[in-house]
């Protein structure tokens, strides 16, 4: 018994002198505070958002996350904020799933809470969810050793993501919502991306939240002519959807499908009779169904091949998840004439400057849990870019319709749309470029101007 006593101090005295010497250190560290995302930084922008915007207010931040993809340059360029990688696990090949699951759990816990124990001292941690299991448990857990506060950015609920591929029934999915309810409670301030979800965590989980609003970086915005022709022959590279089918008659003109740039002048002009540009932007997962667009892609081209009046489209589906390859076998099954779909995935500088260059947008997010709204639609609008966007319970906080996009319900609507869109394109006097004038007219509040009204004084005034 005394042996066993003797073996527990000598495992616990280590972390009790870490925890006194942290909280210590934590007087002289009241500026600091940890970013954490159990997911890839560079595709989780609103927590680049946060911590750029922190770091503008004289924070330095720490931002744990997974490093899969290149975040903004302005995050990496920042002498106040410092990435530290996350190991990510990946799912074992053998066992049953759910201890598959169990195990990259407790790696996840163990790793992170190491991860935190290790930084210096900070006033608060900024926590995304979802992912929220392990990681509201075990940030909670370094905030009570460390005198760190713990502020949650609700996203959605991460036990509707699991729904819709376990069914809501599902013991696991089950066991997350326990979870994500329980543990939610211990934050000291949480963030949320919609009243909606505002109203929805103080009525059923007692949780008391302020609205942030995704709003767009001040990177994205309409992009010039001459910058659109530049990324197009960039792209032209790599996929053939934006290489021009013909030669230039004359030979010191540079030419995309889109746009022609005479090499003497530096002149960059619009093709007559160039493709409309749609794009789309996705994380190829559940909750975006993108077999509604492509049986709209179908009755859009039908309807050319019977005589209507419409341009050829090049539709552009950016982005990386785990559907993808099912969905460019679907698109591969296709037989367009007058049609080019291509899938590809944008360096984080490139991603602005394609949505301020292209016609229309178009979203096919369904929340899982009808309480989140698609911030690539924020993006698109802060580019003057019209968006048709599926419909769900609380899209009409963001999508206006009839004023800067469409909402629709099925492929039906959304063909019909399309034909109603480009009829006549491009028509000076069009919906199109009606939606385009409300949405340069709206003078739409940036993230880091709205942050410093909502969220900047929740964190100085405690």
């Amino acid at each position: 018994m005394a042996a066993s006593c003797v073996a527990l101090l000598a495992l616990a005295l280590p972390l009790l002198l870490l925890v006194a010497w942290k909280r210590w250190r934590w007087g002289r560290a009241a500026r600091h505070v940890i970013v954490v995302v159990l997911g890839d930084v560079g595709r989780s922008p609103r927590m680049q958002y946060h911590a750029l915007s922190l770091a503008k207010r004289g924070f330095s931040v720490t931002f744990l996350g997974f490093c899969t993809s290149k975040p903004h340059d302005e995050l990496l360029q920042s002498d106040r904020i410092r990435i530290v990688r996350l190991t990510e696990l990946q799912r074992l090949a053998v066992g049953p799933h759910i201890l598959q699951y169990g195990v990259k759990v407790v790696f996840q816990a163990v790793h992170l809470l190491w991860k935190l124990m290790c930084r210096k001292p900070a006033a608060y941690i900024f926590l995304q969810n979802p992912p929220g299991l392990p990681a509201i448990a075990v940030c909670w857990f370094a905030g009570c050793l460390c005198g760190s506060k713990l502020v949650i950015d609700w996203h959605n609920y991460g036990y509707s993501i699991m729904g819709l591929v376990h069914g809501p029934g599902h013991p696991l999915v089950l066991l997350a919502k326990w979870y994500e309810k329980l543990c939610g409670r211990l934050s000291h301030l949480n963030l949320c991306v919609t009243n909606a979800m505002r109203e929805d965590l103080a009525k059923n989980w007692g949780i008391k939240a302020v609205t942030v609003y995704d709003k767009p970086a001040s990177f994205f915005k309409e992009t010039p002519l001459d910058l659109q022709h530049q990324l197009f022959m960039k792209l032209s590279r790599t996929y053939s959807a934006f290489r021009d089918c013909s030669e230039p008659s004359d030979p010191g003109m540079e030419r995309s499908a889109f746009t022609e740039r005479d090499a003497q002048s530096g002149t960059v002009t619009r093709l007559p009779g160039r493709p409309a540009l749609l794009v789309s932007s996705t994380s190829w997962t559940e909750d975006e169904d993108f077999s509604i667009l492509l049986a709209a892609l179908e009755k859009f081209e039908q309807l050319i091949d019977d005589g209507e009046r419409l341009p050829p489209l090049v539709c552009v589906i950016t982005g990386k998840g785990p559907l993808k390859e099912y969905y460019s076998r679907l698109i591969c099954q296709k037989h367009f004439q007058h049609i080019q779909v291509c899938t590809p995935w944008l360096e984080a500088e490139d991603y602005p400057l394609l949505l301020g260059s292209a016609d229309l947008g178009v979203c096919l997010h369904r929340s899982s849990s009808g309480l989140d709204l698609p911030m690539k639609v924020v993006d698109m609008f802060g580019c003057c870019l019209p968006v048709c966007a599926v419909n769900f319970q609380c899209l009409h906080e963001l999508v206006k319709h009839e004023e800067n996009g469409l909402v629709f319900e099925d492929s039906e609507e959304l063909a019909a749309q399309l034909q109603m869109l480009f009829s006549k394109f491009p028509d000076p006097a069009g919906k199109l470029n009606q939606f385009c004038k409300n949405l340069r007219e709206s003078e739409q509040l940036r993230w880091d101007e709205s942050w410093k009204q909502t969220v900047l004084p929740l964190i100085t005034d405690t």
